[in-house]
């Protein structure tokens, strides 16, 4: 994992979860901020008013009130600014359907939100791995993470 200060932005209406992925990153022992964000409308004035700084990797849930996570996948990868952003789309679906629309839309991670506490940690870490030491730059790789 790179040695560099991270920043990661959480998209997920519920607060348990937001609560145990920030419990999880504790868990990894890196020098990462998270930033949380309770929907997709939420989520894009956030990009929209931080675009000099964005962040290193974006975890999306897909159902959120007010603008969904594909909604949302569909503005950053339309917005010339925001579309290299690394985004892993996040949820409890394990539907194929859901996976493949999610590469389709954009995205190279798709992770199944898993219920144990140490699954949710090693997936986290996978995910930040294969973002930020940019796995896909030049390739058409999806990867999905299955606790």
């Amino acid at each position: 994992m790179n040695k560099k200060h991270l920043n990661i932005l959480l998209a997920d209406d519920d607060s348990d979860d937001r609560n145990f992925f920030k419990d999880a990153l504790k868990e990894l022992k890196n020098d990462a901020k998270l930033t949380t964000v309770n929907d997709g409308e939420e989520l894009m004035k956030y990009l929209s008013d931080h675009a000099e700084e964005l962040p290193d990797v974006l975890f999306l849930d897909i159902n959120m009130p007010r603008k969904n996570g594909f909604d949302c996948l569909a503005e950053i990868k339309k917005n010339e600014t925001l579309k290299t952003l690394p985004v892993v789309m996040f949820s409890t679906s394990n539907s194929q359907e859901k996976i493949n629309f999610t590469f389709q839309s954009g995205a190279h991670v798709y992770v199944h939100k898993p219920n144990e506490f140490v699954q949710l940690v090693k997936v986290i870490h996978h995910a930040i791995q294969i973002t930020t030491e940019k796995l896909f730059s030049n390739s058409n790789l999806k990867y999905i993470l299955n606790a």
